[in-house]
């Protein structure tokens, strides 16, 4: 495994969507102690002014944008906004944080919040994806003829990529793995991102090699599990008490923490970065196809996944077996004391 560290940032630009607070503004402060100049986006503006201050580097440059990305043009507005502040050069890095979690039992949940969660949590990070790809690979495209005509000129001229990478990171969840009651309206959405990973890490593969002059685009997900936040504090007041039994033994962790953690794994070079040993050894037995950083880490992988493969097994009947006896006991609602509910 190399030692170097496959995800610089120092004297580089990044954007962190859902930036103002929580795990976004902790990535941010830590970009940011590593030499990156940071743009942060929301849409609460008085956040955003509080998240800027949190920032106030004397080294590095700072900015802030108010915007909702739920709307693809947002997106390219926040792009093209970047662009100008950045004095035309685009950004190096693109983290995306933006999200918001509703757990309440499927049947307890509006309609429109299935909607929601897909817009907060999916749409928002595949928005910044098209935006900031459509920017990255505009250039390549471009200059795709030039290319061509070169190496026919040239057959035998080699190319050497000296720019770092550029990154597009998402932020999933633990629940993209392995998911439970409470959590229908929202773990489709985070699952969603893992595949949207999948598929263009492989897409960035066909420009990396179409165009080897270019700085290559790698593509991470994050896998946090419960992160101590005020939004976590939100949750728990809608969470149904059997949501909370189901999540005995996931301890959350604080967003400096999982910030800490993430940054570690993208230098490492992983593509799907987890932040706890749970999620880690949960992720063995769902990749598929995705990578999985060489030879030595799948047959890693292949030995966790035939044992957790057991061990999940047992994981499913004991969730399933407590949920049996909960509706026994307290009825359908998921809350204590409530056995008239349907």
């Amino acid at each position: 495994m190399p030692s170097a560290n496959s995800f610089q940032v120092h004297g580089r630009t990044a954007i962190i969507t859902g930036g103002s607070r929580g795990m976004g503004l902790a990535v941010a402060r830590q970009l940011a102690e590593k030499g990156a100049s940071v743009v942060i986006v929301a849409r609460n503006q008085d956040k955003l002014r509080e998240g800027n201050g949190a920032l106030s580097l004397e080294t590095q440059r700072f900015h802030s944008i108010s915007a909702d990305l739920t709307s693809a043009s947002e997106a390219v507005r926040v792009v093209d906004e970047v662009l100008e502040w950045n004095s035309g050069s685009a950004p190096d890095i693109v983290w995306c944080c933006a999200g918001s979690s509703h757990p309440t039992l499927f049947v307890d949940t509006s309609v429109t919040e299935f909607s929601t969660q897909m817009n907060n949590n999916y749409f928002t990070s595949l928005y910044m994806a098209h935006a900031i790809l459509r920017c990255w690979l505009k250039s390549s495209r471009e200059k795709e003829v030039a290319v061509l005509t070169t190496s026919q000129d040239k057959p035998g001229a080699q190319s050497t990529r000296r720019t770092p990478p550029r990154h597009l990171i998402f932020t999933a969840s633990f629940l993209a793995f392995y998911s439970f009651a409470g959590y229908a309206a929202y773990s489709p959405s985070k699952a969603a991102l893992r595949s949207l990973s999948d598929s263009l890490s492989q897409e960035m593969n066909l420009y990396a090699a179409a165009h080897p002059k270019e700085p290559r685009v790698r593509v991470h997900t994050i896998f946090p599990a419960g992160i101590l936040t005020e939004s976590f504090e939100a949750e728990n007041r809608i969470k149904s008490d059997l949501t909370k039994l189901l999540e005995e033994g996931d301890e959350p962790q604080t967003a400096d923490a999982i910030a800490s953690k993430s940054i570690k794994g993208l230098e490492s070079g992983l593509e799907l970065v987890t932040t706890d040993i749970l999620t880690t050894l949960v992720k063995r037995s769902m990749l598929g196809g995705s990578v999985r950083g060489g030879f030595l880490r799948a047959l890693g992988d292949w030995f966790l996944a035939g044992l957790m493969g057991i061990i999940m097994v047992f994981v499913r009947w004991d969730h399933d077996k407590k949920v049996r006896r909960w509706g026994s006991q307290f009825g359908a609602s998921g809350m204590k004391g409530d056995n008239n509910a349907a």
